[in-house]
């Protein structure tokens, strides 16, 4: 195959004509390459750079505490871990922010250290979706890869710096957002060199050392080279502009995080330990367990354990996940946003059924799941088994709610017969009433400990009555409960509009007072009322006697309270007879 010279200074024609040759060869000449000109067509005017990844900087305030309140939305224990991902992530992208905001500028300290993260701990137990879930509340770019499908350049496999490039994929080709993003690497632990083997590892090691530049600060050219797209692309912007443009990422800003099982650590540390305690009066290593010795990890036993030094030294800040046990699996269950759970309501709602768990189901599939070892991803593992049979059969029958018991769990078949025979109907109906009751009170119980989080995070205040209202509309609808909570603010926002609409089409300046808001929000929910046809009743019942008044005294500002919309007849009386005689 002909190799394709570097483009930075060939000619565009040339470029075109290696391109026919490559694609002739790979396709035997069925493909084509068709321009309509290789002459430069200049644009006129010049294109402005993108500002969003900027204003998205510049917007950044969020503080490690309130990262914090929101993981623990999401994840049970792991509070070091939180603390860890939460303290140095806020700061990396405050530190952005107040570099790009400072009359200084930007800051030019020499041999920048980069807060990469390194976390160590057993499968099942959350790393990615920690990460996730981060890279979603703070709004930037997040590519994640497996470190084994990537090799040294010229072997077989990815090219680490295809990781830069899919952030500005990520970032929809802004390069600034795209330089402030963060990379997820997992199965790092995959690329270090056995021990056990003799000789160079080059797919281990050379993996380690193509990521210690873009783990540091590099410029990754954004043109992929001997890659004929990229190529094409480039001779495109040359038609399209008449300029050639080198379009790199600086990695100086991108935090990297990495993660790992580490299966084998702890025995490094063991044996580093046992070392340190041989000789005349020395303890005895009392056992320990797994978690106990790797947060004893030093950059010492990465590197025996097969990492380069300098790779180490590149990833200062160290995070141990902690193992899952039972009682911790229950309460992942428990937690209202729990993305297993949420999936298993939302594959029935899907059929028309409303499912509910309760809290001895839930304690049951966590046992089930502990035995699997495998973390919390042995959850979606137990709850697929036992509940295949219902989610089988129960869409062919006329059954619209199911409770998940613990009995039903224990023996299935002659439940579910029993529930699609119909001959029970008013126990399987108190079942679910019981228990839709139980998960609601702990919804809202759950809202009303957090409400001050809540409030602050949607800029919507959450009283008693609204927690009530969330927490049912949360166990009615199949959503996160910040959706939840947007979807009341919505409503709550509709009301507000509502007042502007009258003013606008009446002249009248009427406000709902809390309670008569919560009231209207609850016809928007339970009755699917429309603004339309609020609108309707407040003028029928309402314009008439308010426009007395305001004839009369020349009032034409009115309160209106959740008595004055259930009972319209009265509340025009009284306010006619204080008015007006």
């Amino acid at each position: 195959m002909t190799t394709i010279k570097n483009t930075m200074t060939q000619d565009p024609k040339e470029i075109e004509k290696e391109l026919g040759e490559f694609l002739n060869k790979k396709f035997g000449g069925n493909v084509k390459i068709i321009t309509p000109s290789v002459l430069p067509q200049q644009k006129q005017g010049s294109v402005k750079p993108t500002t969003k990844g900027k204003k998205n900087l510049l917007n950044f305030n969020i503080k490690p505490q309130e990262l914090i309140a929101y993981l623990d939305q999401y994840v049970v224990k792991q509070s070091k871990a939180k603390s860890v991902l939460s303290t140095k992530i806020c700061t990396h992208f405050n530190r952005i922010r107040h570099s790009q905001t400072s009359e200084e500028g930007v800051s030019k300290i020499t041999g920048n250290i980069k807060s990469n993260i390194l976390m160590l701990g057993p499968t099942g137990i959350g790393k990615t979706y920690l990460i996730k879930l981060i890279a979603k509340k703070i709004g930037v770019p997040f590519v994640k890869a497996d470190a084994t499908k990537f090799s040294e350049t010229g072997y077989v496999g990815g090219d680490v710096e295809d990781l830069i490039r899919d952030l500005v994929k990520e970032a929809n080709d802004d390069i600034e957002l795209a330089e402030c993003g963060i990379v997820y690497v997992d199965e790092i632990d995959k690329i270090a060199a056995s021990p056990n083997v003799i000789g160079a590892q080059v797919s281990r090691t050379g993996v380690q050392r193509a990521l210690l530049k873009p783990m540091e600060e590099t410029d990754v050219d954004l043109k992929v080279p001997h890659d004929p797209v990229s190529m094409m692309q480039e001779l495109e912007a040359y038609q399209r502009t008449g300029k050639r443009v080198r379009r790199s990422v600086n990695t100086s800003n991108i935090l990297f995080i990495l993660s790992g099982a580490f299966s084998g650590l702890s025995d490094v540390i063991r044996r580093r330990l046992s070392k340190q305690n041989i000789g005349f009066g020395s303890k005895l290593l009392k056992s320990q367990d797994e978690n106990e010795l790797l947060n004893k990890t030093k950059a010492e036993d990465l590197v025996d354990f097969g990492f380069e030094s300098e790779f180490i030294g590149r990833v200062p800040v160290r995070c141990i996940l902690e193992p899952l046990k039972e009682e911790d699996l229950f309460l992942i269950l428990k937690m209202p946003n729990n993305p297993v759970i949420l999936s298993k309501r939302l594959d029935f709602s899907a059929y028309g059924i409303k499912i509910v768990f309760t809290d001895d189901a839930l304690k049951v599939l966590a046992r089930r799941a502990c035995k699997e070892n495998t973390g919390a991803r042995g959850l979606v593992s137990v709850i697929e088994d036992a509940l295949l049979a219902f989610e089988e059969t129960l869409p062919s029958q006329t059954v619209f709610n199911f409770t998940v018991t613990r009995e039903v769990l224990e023996d299935p078949k002659p439940h579910l017969e029993d529930l699609i025979s119909k001959k029970h109907p008013e126990k399987w109906q108190m079942l679910y009433e019981k228990a839709f009751l139980d998960y609601e009170h702990y919804i809202s119980t759950y809202i009303k400990n957090n409400w001050k989080t809540f409030s602050l995070s949607n800029g919507f205040t959450l009283s008693e009555i609204r927690c009530n209202m969330v927490a049912n509309y949360f166990c009615n609808t199949v959503m996160e409960i910040e959706d939840a909570i947007n979807k009341i603010k919505q409503l709550h926002d509709s009301v507000k509009e509502i007042e502007l609409e009258v003013l606008k089409s009446y002249n009248l300046n009427i406000v709902f007072e809390e309670d008569a808001i919560d009231f209207l929000i609850e016809q928007f929910i339970q009755h699917h009322a429309t603004n339309e046809e609020i609108l309707a009743q407040l003028y029928d019942k309402y314009y008439d006697g308010f426009n007395l008044i305001r004839e009369k005294t020349g009032t034409n500002r009115f309160f209106i309270s959740k008595n004055a919309l259930i009972d319209h007849k009265t509340y025009l009386n009284d306010l006619i007879r204080k008015k007006i005689t």
